[in-house]
């Protein structure tokens, strides 16, 4: 069903379902539509009646943090998702940057963080901050609504819909818009129950501990819980999100007798915008009901989502202006569309290099051929000084000479001017983003 706000959905089940089990912790504990409506509603007259307006969530996924969330919107509060593993320094200045003036969350680590409180905000009624790459200095906050991501929880629930019979694991982190939308809203909006993930210690024994018929992961999360086998036997669907997943971890779920399905979306569309329906090629993708994309003649994917899109990045103007084009969004993925009007994905224009001399380079395959002679993914290929060069990580210092003869049969595949001609050995890892991806500039 179409739900415009988190309480309507909440109130159609509980009068409808209400003894149905909508959330359940790690704990055990189980609170069903009835009493998750309740709850919500007393926290959202406390959160009222103390006057605030801009509430940081410490999200930590647990049961009382999603009331808290659902409570602060109905609430009329803005509420800005913040991750609780941040430096303070860092979150001191996304207090600043967003006008929080309270916080949920651990309270020695809101206590220390209470002194840098802001005035908040006049008109945040209804709209929630996610950050685009995690909480980093660098982030943009994306302002979403409950509206918009009761919209793309629709669209999920429309493609690949789920029954009250099931039960979704949310094992990602509430402050990205993929586990808030495809770990908890897309079981809630269907009328499953959701079971909340116990965190990180816990990820090689939640699938047996809850026995969830649905899960949602990223790509290695689900590498994890097929290495060390930690699926139980009544999982039958999941949807891998939020970065590209290997083939051989996509057919893996083949060899279980799982559904596996592949999504695609950004925060600025309130999550996913296309779904593979786990049939046939996991990476051709059905668009979303209420969404249409068309790809611009450098290979760009361009996004209509009238229902899902953000409202911009907060105090950025100038970056949401360059990021919507005549209403389209710029989503800065290459990518194209079958015979069948499937959408297929084919890289970031980041990820595209282009050399001084106006070469270009799509950088994943071409980590992808190095990858495979050297056995390693501590990888990645950028220029230096105009000098393609490969950077390999968690290695000692060797020769760079041994290296590029070892490589010699994949770049005698490329032209002269995409031949490597460096190697820089790191000793630490290459760093990521909290879903796996490499930080590549």
């Amino acid at each position: 069903m179409r739900f415009l706000s988190f309480y309507e959905m909440i109130s159609y089940y509980a009068e409808t379902a209400p003894q149905s089990a909508a959330l359940i912790a790690g704990s055990g504990k189980q609170l069903n539509f009835y009493g998750l409506r309740e709850a919500v509603e007393l926290r959202a007259a406390r959160l009222k009646a103390e006057g605030k307006s801009c509430l940081g969530v410490l999200s930590d996924g647990s049961l009382a943090c999603v009331i808290e969330i659902f409570a602060a919107v109905k609430a009329g509060l803005q509420v800005v998702m913040l991750d609780e593993n941040a430096s303070d320094e860092l979150l001191r200045q996304l207090i600043a940057y967003t006008d929080i003036d309270c916080l949920w969350g651990d309270p020695e680590l809101c206590d220390e963080l209470d002194p840098y409180l802001t005035k908040g905000v006049a008109d945040g009624a209804g709209k929630l901050l996610f950050f685009t790459s995690g909480t980093t200095e660098h982030a943009k906050a994306v302002v979403l609504t409950e509206k918009s991501l009761m919209a793309s929880a629709y669209n999920g629930g429309a493609l690949l819909p789920l029954s009250p019979q099931d039960k979704l694991l949310c094992m990602l982190p509430l402050g990205h818009v993929f586990g808030f939308v495809c770990g908890l809203l897309w079981g809630l909006s269907c009328g499953a129950a959701v079971a909340l993930g116990r965190g990180a210690r816990h990820y090689h024994e939640d699938c047996l501990f809850f026995k969830p018929t649905t899960l949602s992961a990223v790509p290695m999360l689900w590498g994890f819980l097929l290495k060390f086998k930690a699926l139980n036997p009544e999982l039958k669907l999941v949807l891998i999100g939020a970065g590209d997943c290997p083939k051989p971890l996509l057919e893996a779920a083949n060899a279980l007798g799982i559904k596996l399905c592949f999504g695609y979306g950004l925060t600025e569309t309130s999550s996913g915008i296309a779904l593979s329906l786990g049939e046939g090629d996991p990476y051709a993708m059905t668009i979303c009901p209420d969404d249409r994309i068309r790809i611009a003649e450098d290979g760009e994917i361009l996004i209509s989502a009238p229902t899902c899109l953000m409202e911009g990045y907060y105090k950025r103007e100038a970056d949401t202006e360059a990021a919507l084009e005549d209403g389209w969004l710029l989503s800065g993925d290459l990518g194209f569309l079958d015979e069948e009007g499937k959408l297929h994905i084919t890289g970031r224009k980041k990820e595209m290099l282009v050399l001084p001399d106006g070469t270009k380079v799509y950088l994943p395959e071409y980590e992808q051929a190095v990858r495979a002679v050297l056995g390693t993914d501590e990888l990645l290929i950028r220029e230096e000084d105009g000098v393609l060069t490969l950077v390999l990580g968690k290695a000692e210092p060797g020769d760079p000479a041994e290296v590029l003869e070892k490589l010699r049969p994949v770049l005698e595949e490329r032209p002269r001017g995409q031949q490597l001609r460096r190697v820089v050995f790191e000793k630490e890892a290459l760093p990521r983003t909290a879903t796996g991806k490499l930080r590549r500039w």
